[in-house]
């Protein structure tokens, strides 16, 4: 429910705050006083367009917010933590600003949303009634859930929605799986093609850097030969060779340190120097007579390097991203190659579920045929009561049928439901949407309501118009229907009409003022003699005339409002 409107720079509104209450609150005025603008405020709130006109001249920008009450609105709920938003203590707060520009911003409590989603969430708290509103009564697409919560078969429309999304789950599946015969054999060739390639590779982590430098020496084999040659000679204890001289060197220093001690560390050192330098000069004799210049193994390095940089062209970066291509690829012949077996068993489970959904297709349509016929024969009754008598209500429900004429299974069933209105005696049934009078509409939206009481989560109802074209007995009947209605629902009701306003519970008057050269509207709370007076207004026009005074008077003690 609305529990308090704030409106700031909107039309003749400099700035307002109005609370309300939960049961009936009206809203009466002048003609021109700004009903309508407290109309357009709201429809800020519900997500529609913003007109950059409506600005207060002198502002910049229009700012509506809104407190409401969403603790028994479970769809509400759902739909805020859907998004993660948290709602504190069962309120939360709207917020619209609309720039020069026509740009603005929407929040939920402190988070932005869309203008979409500000529509759908609103559509889940408030329902507003008046001519040319776009409201959910005309929508079709909110008859069938109207009707599943009149007959108590939301329950069994959630399991067949259910089960409907289990089914385009699995016949997705089928359908990926079941590919041409082609298609399939011409991927098992050519992921059996990769691994046979792979695996008659014999190719293996690391095997790429060790040819490489096995490749290296091979060709530069020569260079290597004469390199080892030329060092080992250089360090030889051949004519000229390094070791030769050391070895003077060494048998010198060991007579000298024997004459001067002094010189034992550093005889100890040529000492060492001599036999380390032998013992390089050994590993290079022995790599010499190791080295071996094989032509035939150089052509092997470079017959598996090239396979390897063909398979890495193909499968991989890398000898392990190959080796992994190869596993992923095993796996995927394996699952074509057990399709088969898999679509069987999709099938089968496709067949049960498609049981189930004709069942549970059958068994809707016919509770909901039941509850339709109902629910027409009610609200033709209550629209008798609101003085249109000649009006005929229909909940049209026919079974969706393709070209073929065959029965069409949507999301919520085969049925396709709107509800359909013959407004006048020997015309036939149109689509609501197709009626032109927003009080028609209003009475028609009061009449459905008042049956759907029970069964609908929407938490408050805002008429406009909803007094167009009626008086006497018939607005006394709208003016029961709505008191009626605002015991199970907040009720905002914008009226010309005294029968309609006595009934509330708390009473809202819009006025003009002026102040400082500049025109306000403003909305007052009214009780007692001020509401007295205003009642007078509407039944007579003149808030002074005793008589009207007097009238008004009874008819709020009639109504238990004075």
């Amino acid at each position: 429910m609305l529990e308090e409107l704030n409106i700031h720079n909107y039309a003749l509104i400099d700035r307002v705050n109005i609370k309300f209450d939960s049961a009936f609150n009206i809203l009466s005025g002048e003609t021109g006083a700004g009903k309508s603008i407290l109309v357009g405020a709201l429809g800020l709130l519900i997500g529609k367009k913003a007109d950059p006109g409506a600005i207060r001249n002198g502002a910049s920008e229009i700012l509506v917010s809104a407190l409401i009450n969403i603790e028994k609105n479970d769809d509400a709920r759902q739909w805020l933590q859907s998004r993660g938003i948290e709602d504190e203590e069962g309120t939360i707060i709207l917020r619209r600003v609309v720039k020069e520009n026509g740009r603005g911003s929407i929040y939920v409590q402190s988070a932005p949303i869309p203008r979409a989603d500000l529509e759908e969430l609103a559509a889940l708290i408030f329902d507003m009634h008046g001519q040319h509103e776009n409201q959910s009564l005309l929508k079709a697409s909110n008859h069938r859930r109207l009707l599943d919560r009149y007959g108590r078969t939301e329950a069994d429309a959630l399991d067949f929605n259910r089960s409907f999304l289990k089914l385009t789950e699995l016949r997705d599946r089928f359908n990926s799986l079941v590919t041409s015969e082609r298609e399939r054999l011409r991927d098992m060739e050519i992921l059996e093609h990769a691994i046979k390639e792979i695996d008659d590779s014999q190719i293996y982590a690391g095997e790429e850097e060790t040819l490489e430098k096995e490749h290296k020496i091979l060709v530069n084999h020569e260079q290597l030969f004469r390199l080892v040659e030329q060092s080992y000679s250089a360090l030889s204890e051949s004519r000229g060779g390094a070791l030769s001289s050391l070895r003077v060197a060494k048998s010198n220093l060991e007579e000298i340190s024997g004459i001067d001690s002094g010189l034992s560390a550093m005889n100890n050192r040529l000492q060492d120097a001599f036999y380390e330098i032998e013992d390089l000069a050994d590993g290079l004799r022995q790599y010499k007579s190791s080295v071996q210049f094989d032509s035939s193994r150089l052509q092997i390095c470079e017959e598996r390097l090239s396979l390897i940089h063909h398979l890495k062209k193909k499968y991989g970066d890398t000898i392990e991203e190959v080796l992994e291509y190869r596993r992923k690829a095993q796996d995927q012949l394996e699952s074509i190659q057990n399709w088969e077996e898999d679509k069987q068993h999709l099938k089968q489970e496709i067949q049960e579920i498609e049981k189930r959904i004709r069942q549970l297709a059958t068994t809707l349509s016919q509770k909901r045929k039941t509850a339709g016929s109902e629910l027409q024969s009610r609200v033709e009754e209550e629209l008798k009561q609101l003085g249109m008598p000649k009006v005929r209500f229909k909940v049209e429900i026919a079974e969706k049928k393709n070209e073929e004429g065959k029965i069409v299974y949507t999301p919520w069933g085969i049925d396709e439901i709107e509800f359909l209105i013959s407004p006048n005696l020997g015309e036939p049934f149109r689509m609501m949407r197709k009626i032109a009078s927003g009080g028609e509409i209003s009475r028609i939206m009061l009449a459905l309501k008042t049956v759907l009481a029970d069964s609908d989560n929407i938490g408050a109802l805002i008429f406009d118009e909803v007094d167009a074209g009626i008086g006497g007995e018939v607005a006394i009947s709208v003016g029961e229907k709505l008191k009626q209605l605002s015991k199970n629902k907040q009720v905002l009701c914008i009226t010309h009409l005294a029968t309609i306003a006595a009934r509330a519970d708390h009473h809202l008057k819009v006025e003009k003022a002026a102040e400082k050269g500049r025109t306000f509207t403003r909305v007052t709370a009214i009780k007692g003699a001020k509401r007295v007076e205003e009642i007078s207004r509407m039944l007579s026009g003149e808030k002074e005339d005793d008589l009207s005074l007097q009238h008004a008077e009874e008819l709020l003690k009639r109504y238990g409002s004075l």
